[in-house]
């Protein structure tokens, strides 16, 4: 076990852990940020999506000696009140029915909106490639990114 220090959601934080355990268990476990969901365990679903120093990663398949020192953003810290416009936006469009993979959605659109401004439908296709809707949103989910593209 080891203290590893980093910054979450705008936070000092230090958890004990050991290095190479996954941050998706010290986010949900230790720091009580549940919105972050444990979906397969691969890095293949994208539930899991949390942004280090503004890149999209699969927690479950990051170890935690990888954050030691940056800053990690989970769907907690992309709004404080939830109006943030991709929030928003999936509200308006109807985009959850189970809800599950929606954290992991959101932060992997936050993150292609934080570098292009207004993407084309193909660029928001091939971005969200990987994050899987087992309920199969996915034209809400483009319409929902599309709208806060617009919005922000």
């Amino acid at each position: 076990m080891a203290a590893i220090s980093f910054t979450i959601n705008g936070k000092a934080a230090s958890v004990e852990a050991e290095p190479e355990s996954a941050l998706l268990w010290a986010v949900r476990e230790q720091l009580k940020l549940t919105g972050t969901k444990f979906g397969c365990g691969s890095g293949l679903c994208g539930a899991c999506t949390v942004h280090i120093d503004g890149q999209p990663v699969r927690s479950c398949q990051t170890a935690m000696s990888k954050v030691a020192g940056r800053k990690v953003t989970t769907i907690e810290g992309l709004s404080d009140t939830g109006q943030h416009p991709l929030q928003k936006a999936w509200v308006a469009e109807q985009v959850p029915q189970c809800g599950y993979c929606q954290s992991g959605q959101i932060m992997q659109a936050a993150a292609l909106l934080a570098t292009t401004k207004q993407p084309t439908r193909e660029q928001i296709v091939e971005h969200m490639d990987g994050n899987i809707c087992r309920c199969g949103t996915y034209p809400r989910i483009v319409r929902a990114i599309e709208r806060a593209a617009k919005e922000a």
